[in-house]
């Protein structure tokens, strides 16, 4: 698949779609307590998605169950919605979220805190947040793919934090996941030039520990191999001729 340049109409209903998802983080993320399970929260997300007149774009996407990814701690992304999964205080949960609007997408996640978490935590959600913004001060026409990638790898690891490597971020548009794929790690190269009009979900995994990933049994959930806490921050971007425009961030 080709990267895909979209059209001034494209970008309208991407950039209604990026909308719609910012507030539906922001609204989902006031409605998580301790003592819910990941079913109920996904529950939650399907009806506020579908109250915007939008599908959840994960749900039966290859066969994913839900329509939020929820990944609790030590699980990187990806995780089930399941009755007997239930967060408590402490947790660190991630979100993922897609939704299509028009027949066109946005992906975003973000990871959040349950009542009182430890410091390690709340500073691995800062870096892993400030990664991502790290990284899009190079999405700018002209500027090159990989640059993104190297500027969130470097400002993580310079923390000690373990970058994931088998998951990446992608292009994003009328599919959920388009070319190109882009890394959230330095690379030999520098990739392709970025071009006004491309769409891309950048998205950021960091783990407290090393980064290495390994799946469960249920061929969904990626957890840190050693056990570690990890974090997820991810919006959908529009390159410009000048600053990035981010389409899935809405201030609350």
């Amino acid at each position: 698949m080709a990267v895909t340049i979209k059209s001034e109409r494209e970008i309208a209903l991407m950039r209604e779609a990026g909308k719609i998802l910012g507030t539906i983080h922001n609204d989902l993320a006031k409605e998580i307590k301790a003592g819910m399970s990941s079913y109920e929260i996904d529950k939650k997300c399907e009806e506020m998605i579908r109250s915007y007149g939008c599908i959840p774009s994960f749900l039966d996407y290859q066969g994913y169950p839900g329509s939020v990814c929820i990944s609790i701690n030590d699980e990187v992304v990806h995780g089930l919605p399941e009755k007997n999964k239930i967060v408590k205080d402490g947790d660190i949960v991630s979100l993922d979220i897609g939704v299509i609007h028009e027949g066109y997408q946005s992906d975003a996640a973000r990871t959040i805190a349950i009542g009182e978490v430890s410091e390690e935590a709340l500073k691995l959600m800062e870096v892993t947040k400030q990664s991502f913004f790290e990284g899009i001060k190079y999405a700018k026409a002209g500027n090159h793919l990989f640059d993104i990638s190297g500027a969130i790898g470097d400002y993580a690891e310079s923390f000690g934090y373990g970058v994931v490597r088998e998951l990446v971020g992608h292009g994003v548009g009328r599919e959920l996941h388009e070319d190109p794929q882009i890394p959230n790690y330095r690379q030999n190269r520098r990739g392709m030039k970025l071009q006004k009009g491309m769409t891309l979900a950048i998205e950021p995994m960091i783990n407290i520990g090393r980064p290495d990933v390994r799946w469960l049994d249920d061929d969904w959930t990626v957890v840190t191999d050693d056990g570690t806490l990890s974090a997820h921050y991810e919006n959908t971007i529009l390159i410009t001729d000048g600053e990035p425009e981010i389409l899935s961030l809405v201030l609350d």
